[in-house]
């Protein structure tokens, strides 16, 4: 494992970027809504997304985004893609609760949980983790545009004990679900659906603390651990150490056509606040981890990377710029100045500025301005913007299947 000091270089030709997408294809939700009549003819049969901020969530046009319409939520919610290019799942204290961009509406079906945590979306699979109590929930993702107002058949894994945790199921049908309790969590566990019951195949305890995941090319799972990575390929568990001490990989940033994940990557278990300084490369195929560390003035959250075409990296920074990084060269080849510099959150709940890819384009989010901007990564043009009453949380897209 090797670890490199990155310097600015020369920017290359803004035409020989593109944006990176985050490994999902983009389904269309089409429809107009009831409650905004004036605006049903720009928005009809337009790409949809949700913004979420303190007491509700709003529904805008991905294009333009204009504000389709508003709901009322609760203090804090999280957003999240469901997976049919139609619905969003917003987290709330009684779980995961549908929202209709095409309606739009914000239903009542909701799956119920003690503690709604990660939703993941791969190979046409929707999957949902409760940390309270372990359980995972999967269906096709495809079936829930026409769920009309019911979950559409699902089925279930229980872990033993509740933690913070994720799970995705694979095209061969092996479910990897974390392994943890509510003060540790240790690794994870792959399973083979038989019947009404699960078959273990195999199982990791190497990745103390283990969160997050993303799916790299040829289906190479990667884990974040406080002491590096754990991957699932071949049938297989591997870890990947860190060359720190102590070096905590908390999320994986893919793209499915690259076997190179970019990580964020903390050395210092005490540091104060969520700023990083440092991200990792992790390639699945040679199966190493290289460490790159960033200029002084790029600092970002968990928030704050994004994948696409080209396989290129996108970093919002708190001096307010886009920072494009190559994973194949570990080096930063553009910058792309978007918001005013910002610092970062005390809580990671607060809101701060986040990055959404999509296509050829990105979605940031500026709470400073209650704003969030659509922005050109081929020429670095904000080419939208929203401003709401409230400071934005999150952004999610309206994504349909992988």
């Amino acid at each position: 494992m090797t670890r490199r000091h990155l310097r600015y270089g020369a920017p290359v030709a803004l035409l020989g970027i593109a944006l990176l997408a985050a490994g999902c294809s983009t389904g269309d939700a089409g429809g107009t809504s009831a409650a905004a009549d004036e605006t049903s003819a720009e928005t009809a049969g337009a790409k949809r997304a949700a913004i979420s901020y303190a007491g509700g969530v709003a529904v805008v046009d991905a294009d333009t985004l204009k504000v389709v319409d508003e709901f009322e939520s609760e203090a804090f919610t999280r957003v999240n893609a469901a997976g049919d290019g139609r619905h969003v799942f917003v987290s709330t204290s009684k779980g995961f609760q549908l929202l209709d961009t095409e309606e739009p509406a914000l239903t009542d079906l909701v799956v119920s949980a003690s503690a709604a945590g990660h939703v993941v979306r791969h190979d046409g699979k929707t999957v949902l983790f409760d940390d309270g109590a372990a359980e995972t929930t999967i269906f096709d993702a495809h079936d829930l545009a026409h769920a009309d107002g019911k979950l559409p058949e699902a089925v279930t894994y229980t872990g033993e004990n509740a933690h913070h945790g994720v799970s995705i199921q694979l095209a061969d049908g092996t479910l990897l679900t974390t392994v943890g309790d509510e003060n540790t969590r240790s690794g994870a566990v792959a399973l083979e659906p038989h019947g009404d019951h699960w078959h273990e195949l195999t199982s990791s305890d190497e990745c103390p603390g283990i969160h997050g995941e993303g799916t790299a090319a040829d289906e190479v799972v990667v884990f974040g651990c406080e002491n590096g990575t754990l991957i699932f390929k071949g049938g297989e568990f591997m870890k990947l150490e860190a060359p720190d001490k102590f070096g905590r990989m908390g999320s994986a940033f893919v793209s499915e056509t690259s076997p190179i994940a970019v990580g964020d990557y903390k050395t210092d278990p005490d540091a104060e606040g969520y700023l990083l300084n440092a991200v990792t490369l992790i390639d699945t195929a040679a199966e190493k981890v290289q460490v790159i560390d960033l200029p002084d003035t790029v600092r970002f959250t968990f928030r704050d990377v994004t994948r696409g075409p080209d396989d290129l990296a996108y970093i919002l920074s708190t001096d307010g710029s886009i920072h494009v990084l190559d994973p194949e060269t570990g080096k930063l080849v553009n910058e792309f100045p978007v918001i005013d510099p910002w610092e970062g959150p005390t809580e990671w709940q607060d809101a701060h500025p986040a990055i959404v890819g999509d296509g050829d384009t990105a979605y940031v989010t500026e709470p400073a301005a209650k704003a969030v901007h659509a922005v050109d990564l081929r020429t670095g043009k904000v080419t939208a913007t929203v401003e709401l009453d409230e400071a934005p949380v999150e952004f999610a897209l309206a994504l349909g299947e992988h």
